[in-house]
């Protein structure tokens, strides 16, 4: 698909989701990167998980704002605010928008579907309005590996059909990009989704396994490895994400006109993953080892004795595949950092953030 090139220095930028994960490594990365323009990020900082970790994160985005030539606002709220949005919208014209605020997580939304549809359904919905009523030049949203659900076909490819969701969470993702795909074609707004893989790294989420686990091993607690072992997941380090999304941002998808003089959805999907599943048990011995040499362990833990073998978790998937070569293809980026070198970082920011 053509892109229109768009120059990110002095455009207004609104990322929501930050400080989220994600969220926050993009909007320092911003900062960083940028010599001119305004940078809005918008969270709830809500307690889903410690919300410490939001303020440790936000902290460092403070810190590289005041390093930076570029403007930075943040503004406390939920997306479900609809007046808020509309507020944020009508006083700061965000010219790019890069929607990563959501509720997150495969397990939680067994137990608690009303903030899903809260978060990810009205949530984008009111994105959506917003780019409508506006002049957005390109709106980037997370979607997630989960849409695939499970499809027997590896690798996973955008082309895949994915109509058998296995979550709630999965349902909503999907619902993103069917809500973006329409808004694409009747208001002419460029959108592209992303489908993350398994993201991991520094200050990341302590519902993800990885971080979990560690936390857990710390405690002398036994660590559950579902399916007995028998998951691979193409797992994603922080910085790959991040460049890819940032690249992304910088080509929107272009303005098209078909033969009935309607205008062609400008509108993409792409996954972004390393391509290379690791096995689960792998990665935890990866992990394990990265602990040890990061003194976050001792030399002599028993990890035999902290393993415990179980079955399938609801919602889960056994694999995680991506096909990244559309990304590669029209924007030259493919996620490169191994899990040895995503792990050893994840492991000495744990020993100086938890001591």
């Amino acid at each position: 698909m053509s892109k229109q090139t768009i120059d990110l220095n002095g455009k207004t930028i609104l990322v929501t989701g930050s400080p989220g994960f994600i969220g926050a490594n993009l909007v320092i990365r911003l900062l960083r990167e940028l010599t001119a323009g305004r940078v809005i990020s918008f969270d709830s900082m809500n307690d889903y998980y410690d919300p410490k970790l939001k303020e440790y994160r936000l902290g460092k985005i403070e810190e590289a704002a005041k390093a930076s030539s570029v403007d930075h606002v943040f503004i406390r709220g939920n997306l479900a605010d609809k007046a808020l949005v509309d507020r944020v919208f009508e006083e700061y014209k965000p010219a790019v928008v890069v929607n990563l605020a959501a509720q997150a997580g495969v397990r939680y939304s067994i137990d608690h579907p009303d903030v899903y549809i809260e978060s990810n359904l009205i949530g984008f919905f009111h994105i959506l309005e917003a780019c409508r009523h506006n002049p957005v030049e390109h709106l980037v949203y997370a979607s997630s590996s989960s849409v695939y659900g499970g499809n027997k076909k590896v690798p996973f490819s955008v082309e895949d059909k994915v109509d058998n969701p296995v979550s709630l969470y999965a349902a909503t993702k999907k619902s993103n990009e069917l809500l973006a795909h329409s808004y694409s074609k009747l208001y002419n707004i460029p959108s592209t989704g992303l489908r993350f893989f398994t993201v991991y790294g520094p200050a990341g989420r302590p519902d993800m396994f990885y971080f979990s686990a560690t936390q857990r091993l710390s405690r002398g607690e036994k660590i559950q490895i579902f399916n007995y072992g028998n998951c691979k997941r193409d797992f994603t380090y922080i910085d790959d994400i991040v460049e890819g999304v940032y690249r992304v941002m910088q080509g929107a998808p272009e303005k098209a006109v078909g033969e009935d003089d309607l205008p062609l959805p400008p509108y993409a999907v792409y996954n972004i993953g390393g391509g290379t599943p690791e096995n689960l048990l792998d990665y935890i011995g990866t992990l394990q080892e990265e602990l040890v040499r990061a003194g976050v362990l001792p030399e002599d833990y028993d990890f035999e004795g902290h393993r415990e073998l179980v079955g399938m978790q609801p919602g889960d998937v056994p694999v995680t595949y991506a096909d990244s070569t559309a990304l590669e293809r029209d924007y030259g980026f493919t996620p490169k950092i191994g899990i040895r070198e995503g792990l050893r970082a994840f492991a000495e920011w744990y020993k100086t953030y938890y001591g």
